[in-house]
C-alpha cells in the first residue's frame, strides 16, 4: 500500500538548511498497523505529513497504491486525502461551537455528501458515543473528544488512518480506551500509522520503525502475547 523510498525533507529558514528527513526507506504492507517512535525532532511528524499528503518530499519517492504521489496536483491530493486517509491528532482539533455530530460531518461537507446525519451517527456509534452526539466539545472529556475525532476520521471510510500523538494530551486510562479502539480499527482491516513516543503506546503495532535525527535506526516486529 505504502511504499517509502530514499526519502528526504528539507526546510530551509533563510539561508539556513534543516533537514527533517534523510533518505528514508520502508513500506506498510495493506491491513497494517505501524507505530513510528522517536524523540521530538527526529523527522517522525514530518514523516506522518508527507504520507498524509499534507506535505511534499524534497527527495525521494513516495507510493500510495502504486500510484507516486509527487506527481499528483493539489486536487488530486486534495481528494487523496478526502477519500483514502483518515487523520487523528493530539489536540482532537474540533470546533468548540459544534456538536459532537457537526464535528464529524466535516469531512462529508467539504466532499459534497448528502444525507450526512445517519452517516455520522453510525461513526459516533463505531466509538461509543451514540449517546453524545448532541454534546459539544466543552461537554466532552478529553478521551471523548479524541473519540469524536476518531469518528470524524472514520466518517468517510478512509482505508489509511494517521494519528499523531493521539493519547498525548490523555490521561492514562483514557489512554488505553482510544487505544483499545485503535486495536479493534486494526482488526477490522483498516491500515493504521501512529506516531508516537511512548513505547506503551508503540506495542499495540504490529511493527515498530524507529526514527532519531531524521534517519531510521531500527525496525522490529512486535509479539502479542496469546496467554
Amino acid at each position: 500500500m505504502i511504499i517509502i523510498d530514499n526519502l528526504s525533507k528539507i526546510y530551509r529558514i533563510g539561508d539556513v538548511e534543516v533537514r527533517a528527513i534523510s533518505g528514508v526507506s520502508f513500506h506498510i504492507r495493506p491491513k497494517e498497523f505501524v507505530s513510528i517512535m522517536g524523540p521530538s525532532g527526529s523527522g517522525k511528524s514530518t514523516c506522518l505529513h508527507i504520507l498524509g499528503c499534507l506535505d511534499r518530499p524534497t527527495a525521494g519517492s513516495y507510493k500510495l497504491d502504486g500510484r507516486e504521489v509527487s506527481r499528483l496536483s493539489d486536487s488530486e491530493l486534495a481528494r487523496v486525502r478526502n477519500k483514502k486517509i483518515g487523520f487523528v491528532f493530539q489536540n482532537f482539533n474540533l470546533l468548540s461551537k459544534a456538536t459532537a455530530l457537526q464535528n464529524v460531518e466535516l469531512p462529508l461537507i467539504y466532499a459534497g455528501v448528502g444525507k450526512r446525519t445517519q452517516r455520522c451517527r453510525e461513526a459516533l456509534a463505531r466509538v461509543g458515543l451514540a449517546k453524545r452526539v448532541k454534546h459539544k466539545p466543552i461537554e466532552l472529556s478529553g478521551g471523548e473528544q479524541q473519540r469524536v475525532a476518531i469518528a470524524r476520521a472514520l466518517v468517510n471510510n478512509p482505508s489509511i488512518l494517521l494519528a499523531d500523538e493521539p493519547t498525548g494530551n490523555l490521561d492514562s486510562r483514557s489512554g488505553k480506551e482510544i487505544m483499545s479502539i485503535f486495536s479493534e480499527l486494526y482488526a477490522q482491516g483498516i491500515t493504521i500509522v501512529i506516531i508516537t513516543h511512548d513505547r506503551g503506546v508503540a506495542e499495540y503495532g504490529s511493527r515498530i520503525i524507529h526514527f532519531k535525527d531524521g534517519s531510521i535506526i531500527n525496525e522490529e516486529n512486535i509479539t502479542k502475547d496469546s496467554s
